[in-house]
């Protein structure tokens, strides 16, 4: 094994919360909400003490957060002379939204620390030295040297939180697709697909397509699914108002009608929760071509319960990995060791923080 931590470690000594504990200006949280409450959570943890909150402007409306006023930049600005160092709390994808954030890098130190979508376990220095043979191996696992670099910017990124690493990692929505044997998938399996926008994507781009399983297991999502499906009238569709998991069993659900509903183990949620059936892809279907795996931090569980149609019929993958700290080492080894004949390749569509960032496992060619 070649020297990873040296390899990673290339321009930092030390990860980005420990960066900020050693900040020698007031750091300054950029946005409000799910996001800023968990970083000032992980704060918290390590000492680390913030001098105010602010918006862009134009989005400031006398609110105030955390007992903060909430600030415009160009307040902060004006309180702050000598400068402050940018926490960026929130996610986009938005193109304009995104210029923005790399243009505070001119003025500031900015920061866009990697907390988990879905789970509690930090990518901190601790991790990384933890589990740094995993995350090794998983790396030497991706088919193409581009996925490697962009596996080891991730790593840097969430090590670091530094923009300019996340900025190496973007690809192109047709540079991803790319990846995909569209022209050959016949059966499509949909894990996640909310309102019906990945169907209506796949139905566009894979054009012999004949049947289609979608699970989604939000309620009020599953109404706009089955709303988007009874315009579709060449392709069959299966509707399933079900979570993915390992096996079929019962699973405790946020009920939050959004595109990040998420499923649990047991009822402790911040959010309204409700019992939901959760079945195993395999327990439904024998034979597909190619599945979408965005369930929210089941990703793992999902592929334990593709077990069989990974085996047999190995349809080509795109998972999810973004929600969970270990996803980086966990799903691909847990891809390879299910069925060895896959090529594996990462890529990431523009987003911040380090969302959109999905695993390829393509069938290899048979001779």
């Amino acid at each position: 094994m070649i020297n990873y931590k040296k390899l990673i470690f290339n321009d930092f000594k030390t990860d980005v919360w420990h960066q900020l504990l050693d900040s020698d200006l007031p750091i300054l949280i950029y946005g409000m909400g799910n996001g800023a409450d968990k970083i000032i959570k992980v704060f918290e943890k390590y000492g680390i003490e913030y001098s105010d909150v602010f918006a862009s402007d134009g989005f400031v409306r006398g609110h105030s957060y955390k007992g903060k006023r909430v600030l415009s930049y160009s307040e902060a600005c004006e309180k702050y002379p000598c400068g402050f160092d940018i926490v960026v709390s929130f996610g986009s994808k938005l193109p304009n939204v995104i210029e923005r954030i790399f243009s505070l890098t001119n003025n500031h130190r900015v920061y866009a620390p990697d907390v988990e979508v879905c789970g509690e376990e930090l990518f901190s220095m601790e991790f990384f030295d933890n589990h740094i043979e995993e995350i090794y191996k998983a790396r030497e696992a991706f088919e193409d040297e581009e996925s490697k670099k962009v596996f080891d910017n991730i790593i840097r990124y969430k090590l670091f939180g530094s923009l300019k690493y996340l900025k190496a990692t973007e690809y192109s929505e047709d540079e991803c697709d790319s990846l995909l044997k569209t022209d050959k998938y016949e059966s499509y399996l949909d894990l996640g697909a909310y309102n019906g926008d990945t169907i209506k994507k796949y139905l566009s781009l894979c054009k012999n397509i004949k049947e289609i399983y979608a699970f989604e297991p939000d309620r009020r999502n599953f109404k706009k699914l089955l709303s988007y499906c009874e315009q579709i009238t060449d392709v069959k569709i299966n509707a399933l108002n079900c979570a993915v998991y390992s096996e079929n069993t019962t699973l405790y659900f946020s009920a939050s009608g959004n595109r990040n509903s998420t499923a649990v183990a047991n009822g402790s949620f911040e959010h309204k929760t409700i019992e939901i059936e959760a079945k195993a892809p395999d327990s439904v279907l024998s034979k597909v071509d190619f599945i979408k795996y965005d369930v929210e931090g089941l990703e793992y569980h999902a592929l334990l319960g593709s077990k069989k149609l990974i085996e047999s019929s190995q349809p080509d993958l795109l998972v999810s990995m973004y929600h969970k700290s270990e996803d980086v080492f966990k799903l691909p080894l847990l891809i390879k060791s299910l069925n060895s004949n896959y090529s594996l390749y990462l890529r990431r569509l523009p987003y911040i923080p380090a969302w959109d960032l999905n695993l390829y496992a393509i069938k290899k060619a048979s001779f």
